[in-house]
């Protein structure tokens, strides 16, 4: 029951994402760094998931990105999210409810809770390039679900005239599947030992991509990495487009861990496509340690046969 309520209420943030950022988002918000929509799109994503968990689950804790005091301090940001979340939401509702929702997500790690991020890849959403909506479920520190949707990703990676919208969901146990953002099945996605090439941020600012290059040249990776915002690089690793994943600390914040929201989801969708997820030093991710993982460091997320040749080319950086 988890898993579809979960697949639905992705599937509708999706929906209001790509509403938003075909409405709101312009080459003159770009250009004047705007914010607005993305900020839109961050609360009305947030509102509308954790109605749908609060509502069918209403024991159960949600550890969201955002809360809405600086929303409240808004009026006219608060007045086009609500304005978007009554397009997807069965009821109208006030300014004040929406709000209340989006603080539903304002739990604290604990034995059994779900994580969020509303949007996932903010830079990405504002140049109608790659973001996703990450939802998780954790119980005792193992994900047990994860729904990744992206909304701008296709169908098949290097098919420009592909279709594109996918969702994908890993259950623990039931491997990673494949849907449209109608929720229509595609397929079972699994992880490839044939392809060679790693994603990486889109962002040089986000890791450390001198670190990243060394690492692809003692792999005797040659192909030109892929750069995509957000958890995406997970999906791509899932349905075998990319071999691996590389995310370590910039060398300017060398003590910056990792949100849990950032990588829950994503990590769940290589492992139940075959692949292995760890830190930079091969421990497994640390969800219980609060809103960051203090106990990691770094990101590596493979198709399994490379994940020791990853960690020993680190080891030796």
């Amino acid at each position: 029951m988890k898993k579809q309520i979960a697949i639905d209420a992705v599937l509708k943030a999706m929906q209001l994402c790509e509403q938003v950022q075909a409405e709101m988002v312009s080459t003159d918000a770009i250009q004047k760094v705007d914010r607005s929509p993305v900020t839109v799109a961050d609360f009305g994503s947030q509102a509308l998931i954790c109605k749908a968990i609060g509502d069918a689950f209403p024991d159960d804790v949600i550890v969201a990105e955002e809360d809405a005091q600086a929303l409240t301090e808004n009026a006219i940001l608060l007045e086009r999210v609500t304005d978007y979340v009554n397009r997807f939401a069965k009821e109208n509702v006030s300014a004040d409810t929406v709000c209340e929702w989006i603080d539903r997500g304002s739990g604290e790690v604990g034995q059994h809770f779900w994580t969020l991020d509303p949007i996932d890849g903010t830079k990405g959403f504002l140049r109608r390039d790659q973001y996703a909506i990450a939802l998780a479920y954790i119980v005792d520190g193992i994900v047990q679900l994860g729904v990744l949707g992206c909304p701008n990703l296709s169908y098949r990676l290097d098919a420009m005239d592909a279709e594109r919208g996918c969702l994908f969901v890993a259950a623990r146990g039931e491997g990673t599947q494949l849907y449209t953002t109608t929720g229509d099945f595609l397929k079972q996605v699994h992880v490839s030992e044939k392809t060679h090439r790693f994603a990486e941020s889109f962002e040089s600012a986000h890791g450390d991509s001198d670190a990243h290059s060394k690492i692809a040249d003692a792999l005797g990776i040659t192909e030109i990495p892929v750069r995509m915002d957000s958890q995406v690089k997970y999906g791509i690793v899932s349905r075998g487009e990319a071999s691996l994943y590389i995310r370590l600390p910039n060398p300017a914040s060398p003590d910056y861990r990792e949100c849990i929201w950032d990588h829950a989801a994503g990590m769940i969708v290589v492992q139940e496509a075959g692949g292995t997820v760890t830190d930079a030093n091969g421990a497994p991710l640390n969800f219980l340690t609060g809103k960051r993982m203090h106990e990691n460091r770094g990101i590596v997320a493979t198709n399994g046969k490379l994940h020791q040749h990853v960690l020993n080319a680190l080891s030796n950086l």
